[in-house]
């Protein structure tokens, strides 16, 4: 049965590349490639000759199968590689990775450099538990509603950002999340490798100040352990509070027990008290 090798190329010094993962994309039948001209050089420097097909974002619906099938026709072992990075992490792959498990083909793992684990690496932060989250949204309030829930999931979180759109990352970060703390790296392993450590608003202003920000790719890593986590919504906002009240007494449970219910599902305990007395004086009002 042939097998699928998932590689991991270098993000930027060649050297980063391992004699196993050399070897074997050496001794596969094919290489299925996100950008065949980026692996095409990648093999030229280290003696490689076998034969490359693409699989990217674009094609790999329809060619991931078609590949599967290949190999199984021709009883190859084949190799998927991404332009930098290890493939099907924020990158193209998983869907080959499928076809091939759908059809019994054993998938390994040929490790390597992983960008955002890289970035990881050198914050500073601890890393015991993490969420990776790649390329957030674009539009501005999607990014910042995104940006809103990170500080309710795992409290170090690492994201990617194009190097025209970090200080635009870095100016909502600064609105949505003032209190993490940041560590943002650009060109990784390469000749200009920089990272910057602080606050939103510190490595905001080291950004600004850099005259060649926009160059490189940025992986940026949020320490959100002290950022305070976004109250919860009310239930409806459209139902007054005294609405609220009245229906849970009507279930059956008494006014005291109905503040309580409004409290634990986030309203505000001031608010919900007000509401119960403005219902107590109603309801005498009625009775009178």
């Amino acid at each position: 049965m042939p097998t699928l090798y998932v590689v991991a190329t270098p993000i930027g010094n060649l050297q980063d590349f391992p004699p196993r993962a050399v070897e074997t994309l050496k001794g596969v039948g094919l290489i299925a490639a996100e950008d065949t001209r980026v692996t095409m050089k990648l093999c030229q420097v280290f003696d490689i000759h076998t034969p490359l097909t693409a699989c990217h974002q674009h094609n790999e619906e329809g060619k991931a199968a078609v590949i599967a099938e290949r190999m199984l026709a021709e009883g190859i072992d084949a190799a998927l590689t991404t332009d930098a990075g290890m493939p099907c992490v924020s990158d193209p792959g998983y869907l080959l990775v499928r076809e091939c498990l759908n059809r019994g083909i054993d998938v390994r793992p040929v490790p390597g450099c992983c960008a955002g684990v890289s970035a990881l690496s050198v914050s500073g932060f601890d890393a015991r538990e993490w969420a990776f989250y790649g390329f957030l949204p674009r539009e501005k309030k999607a990014l910042r509603e995104k940006l809103a829930t990170l500080a309710t999931g795992p409290k170090v979180a690492i994201v990617h950002e194009s190097p025209f759109r970090v200080i635009e990352l870095i100016e909502t970060v600064t609105e949505v999340l003032p209190e993490a703390r940041l560590s943002l790296s650009c060109d990784l392993t390469k000749l200009h490798e920089l990272t910057l450590h602080g606050s939103p608003a510190e490595v905001l202003a080291a950004l600004r100040a850099n005259p060649k920000a926009e160059k490189g790719e940025y992986c940026l890593v949020l320490d959100l352990h002290g950022v305070p986590e976004p109250e919860p919504p009310s239930a409806d906002p459209e139902v007054s509070l005294e609405a609220r009240l009245v229906e849970a007494m009507l279930a059956g449970v008494d006014l005291r027990g109905a503040q309580a219910a409004l409290v634990q599902s986030g309203a505000k305990k001031n608010a919900v008290k007000a509401a119960a007395l403005r219902l107590k004086k109603l309801l005498t009002e009625e009775d009178t």
